[in-house]
């Protein structure tokens, strides 16, 4: 089975475009929606979230997302640390999830898989673009963050030229027919690359 990644800066679309190879019968792992269930989930990997940020890591039972991220988005030594508690985990828990799935492949979506090096574990690499302007509206218009937090928060990943240069295909995510395009076109040629493994 082929294990492709599917990443993008912050408000590039990833989650659009892993819903349309999702219509197309593919089986996607959204990672942050399956660390958020680890970092639920998970008693070791709770301990070790409390034993960064204390008691207030959790509130209630529940993560405290809004106090993490003032903490790590200010502090990149701490991004650095949570980071190494959570990307194994996740890691591990998208190798169990592709080896139950039965499609000709898969895709791990996830934003920092270039930074966190994650990407050497994949056959193909799908990176998503937009226009730094376009982004930021739509990570304003998403999570009414200013646009000095959104900017704090870009400066933690890799430039899209840096990003590019290590991708096997690119959609430039401005218009949607165009991107579906791209999609499909990519979905053919990993289609068939499969039937040939």
């Amino acid at each position: 089975m082929i294990r492709v990644g599917l990443t993008g800066g912050m408000g590039s679309g990833k989650t659009t475009i892993a819903k349309m190879f999702i219509e197309l019968g593919i089986p996607v792992y959204n990672s942050d929606m399956e660390a958020r269930r680890l970092l639920m989930e998970d008693a070791e990997i709770r301990k070790a979230v409390i034993a960064l940020f204390g008691d207030s890591a959790y509130v209630g039972g529940q993560l405290n997302r809004t106090f993490i991220a003032e903490k790590v988005f200010s502090d990149s030594e701490l991004l650095e640390q949570l980071n190494q508690v959570v990307h194994p985990a996740v890691r591990a828990d998208f190798r169990e999830w592709a080896k139950r799935q039965t499609a000709p492949y898969v895709i791990q979506e996830a934003a920092i898989l270039y930074e966190n090096g994650g990407f050497e574990e994949f056959d193909y690499m799908i990176l998503v673009t937009a226009p730094k302007k376009t982004r930021i509206l739509r990570i304003k218009q998403r999570d009414q963050l200013s646009e000095e937090d959104i900017l704090k928060r870009m400066k933690h990943q890799w430039s899209e030229k840096r990003k590019k240069a290590l991708a096997d295909f690119v959609i430039h995510n401005s218009d949607l027919p165009g991107s579906q395009a791209r999609v499909k076109e990519i979905h053919r040629q990993l289609i068939e690359t499969a039937v040939k493994q």
